[in-house]
């Protein structure tokens, strides 16, 4: 809901002692997931209502004055999925890959909030109505309208399933060769046509093969890097380390979307915290 590694954990952490303080007048013992998911659904809607929406540079149209930017997953965070089957873990993946949670930014508050308890985490109609002090009449109309916005959304879990584990490791191998070797034709060459390359904060973003090109060849391919694998959002990742004073130091996470065997976007998050998704801080 929140775009945010960061303020998802500070509403979680608002939830618990909030219920905890409350918990004396909490009677039905049965029905503990739905007060808490209250609890925290109300505080994520707090907290939009106060700060407003999440961005990636390539949703802007134009460069805004002060825009909030989305932040990267950390993979550590969805190891709970291993337990489920593996219909239901495609699904809980889907639900915080980086363009359903940019779409989500584009929806009110409640459609937000529907969109999630309804398609992701499952509840009745009844019950989301119940959460959110509304009608069910209501909850399906936010519903419909949602739905909407995030049908067009391509699922990187196909993508990823349909290149299978050992195409993704030689993907990653070969992107990662690329970088350090400061080969801009391999980079260039492994790109869609219409390929993205963002890196929020800054709002400047770059669009297709030749526009790409001009950036890493006058921009990050003067210097020397070395990159690690990881995972964000359930996708593919780097941690990527430029030279810099006798070491390697961290220069952003680098999230890429794939399709049809190429990369379609990379989002280089310049602020990512490294140790949030199990890198060093820095390489000798």
């Amino acid at each position: 809901m929140l775009g945010s590694d960061h303020d998802a954990e500070d509403a979680v952490q608002d939830t618990l002692l909030r219920a905890w303080s409350h918990l004396d007048t909490f009677e039905d013992r049965g029905t503990l997931r739905p007060w808490l998911y209250k609890i925290a659904t109300n505080r994520c809607l707090t907290q939009l209502e106060r700060r407003g929406r999440r961005e990636l540079p390539t949703d802007l149209s134009a460069p805004q004055a002060e825009t909030t930017w989305l932040e990267p997953y950390p993979e550590h965070r969805l190891a709970w999925t291993a337990q489920l089957s593996p219909e239901a873990r495609v699904i809980a993946l889907e639900s915080v890959e980086l363009a359903f949670v940019a779409s989500l930014q584009h929806l009110s508050a409640l459609q937000r909030a529907v969109l999630l308890l309804r398609d992701v985490l499952a509840f009745a109609a009844q019950e989301v109505a119940d959460l959110l002090d509304t009608t069910v009449a209501a909850v399906n109309s936010a519903l419909q309208r949602a739905r909407k916005v995030i049908g067009g959304v391509p699922s990187q879990q196909t993508e990823l399933a349909s290149l299978g584990e050992t195409e993704q490791r030689n993907l990653a191998r070969r992107y990662m060769a690329a970088w350090e070797a400061g080969d801009v034709d391999a980079i260039v060459a492994m790109l869609a046509d219409d390929a993205k390359y963002s890196m929020p904060p800054v709002p400047q973003w770059f669009s297709g093969r030749d526009g790409i090109r001009g950036f890493l060849v006058d921009g990050p391919l003067q210097d020397r890097w070395r990159f690690l694998p990881t995972r964000a959002n359930g996708q593919l990742a780097f941690g990527t380390y430029r030279w810099e004073d006798g070491r390697y130091i961290p220069s952003g996470l680098d999230l890429l979307v794939l399709r049809a065997g190429a990369i379609a976007e990379v989002v280089s998050f310049l602020e990512a915290d490294f140790t949030s998704f199990g890198l060093p801080e820095e390489l000798f």
